[in-house]
C-alpha cells in the first residue's frame, strides 16, 4: 500500500517567503504525484488524481494571476518568454481536459497521463530556466515575499463563491471541476493581491 504524499499547504518553508523558491518547491511536488499516480491503483489511484490536479490547478493559476504579471515587464523579453510559457500550460491544459474522460482505470487513462506528465516537466524545466531565474535576479526580496503571499493564499484556497447566475450546485458543477477549481483559486490570488 501506498503512502499517499500530500503537498505541505500551508506549512512553514523557509522557501515560501520567496515566490521563485515556492513555485520550485510546488514543481517537486507535482513531480512526487505524478510518480504516486503512476504507482498507484483502484481508490488510491483516484485520490493521488484528485491531489494532483488541484495542485496543478492551483499552481497554474497563481502563475498566470501572480508570476506571468510580472515577468512580462520585470526583464528584457519577458512578454515572449510567458507566451511560450502559456502557450506550454494551454496544450497541458488540453490533456488534462482529456484526462477528465477517464476514469483511472480507464485503460486510455495511463497514455494521456504520460502525456500530460510530459507537457508538464518540460513546461517546468522551461519556467525555471526561462522565467524564475529572470524574475529572482529582476526583483527584491519584498517583491519575491509578495508574490510568494499571493501563491500561498491560492495553495491554501478553500471553496468561494459559485460564478454569478450560476447559482445552483448542480449548475456550477457543469462549469468542470477543473475549471471551478481554477475559478475559486483565481478569487483568493485576487483577494491575496488586495484586487477583490
Amino acid at each position: 500500500m501506498s503512502t499517499l504524499h500530500t503537498p505541505q499547504a500551508g506549512a512553514d518553508h523557509a522557501e515560501d517567503t520567496d515566490v521563485v523558491g515556492l513555485l520550485m518547491r510546488q514543481h517537486g511536488d507535482i513531480r512526487n504525484l505524478f510518480d504516486e499516480v503512476e504507482a498507484a491503483t483502484g481508490d488510491e489511484r483516484r485520490t493521488a488524481w484528485r491531489h494532483l490536479v488541484r495542485l496543478l490547478a492551483v499552481h497554474e493559476t497563481a502563475e498566470e494571476e501572480v508570476v506571468h504579471p510580472f515577468a512580462r515587464h520585470a526583464f528584457a523579453g519577458g512578454t515572449q518568454v510567458v507566451d511560450d510559457r502559456l502557450a506550454e500550460e494551454k496544450a497541458a491544459k488540453g490533456t488534462l481536459a482529456d484526462l477528465d474522460d477517464y476514469d483511472t482505470d480507464d485503460p486510455k487513462f495511463m497514455p494521456q497521463l504520460l502525456k500530460l506528465r510530459k507537457d508538464v516537466q518540460e513546461h517546468a524545466r522551461a519556467e525555471e530556466r526561462y522565467e524564475f531565474t529572470h524574475i529572482r535576479r529582476s526583483t527584491d526580496v519584498t517583491d519575491l515575499a509578495a508574490m510568494a503571499k499571493a501563491v500561498k493564499a491560492a495553495e491554501a484556497m478553500a471553496p468561494t463563491r459559485p460564478h454569478p447566475g450560476v447559482e445552483s450546485g448542480a449548475a456550477n458543477m457543469a462549469l468542470g471541476p477543473v475549471a471551478a477549481l481554477m475559478d475559486r483559486t483565481r478569487d483568493a490570488v485576487r483577494k491575496a493581491m488586495g484586487k477583490e
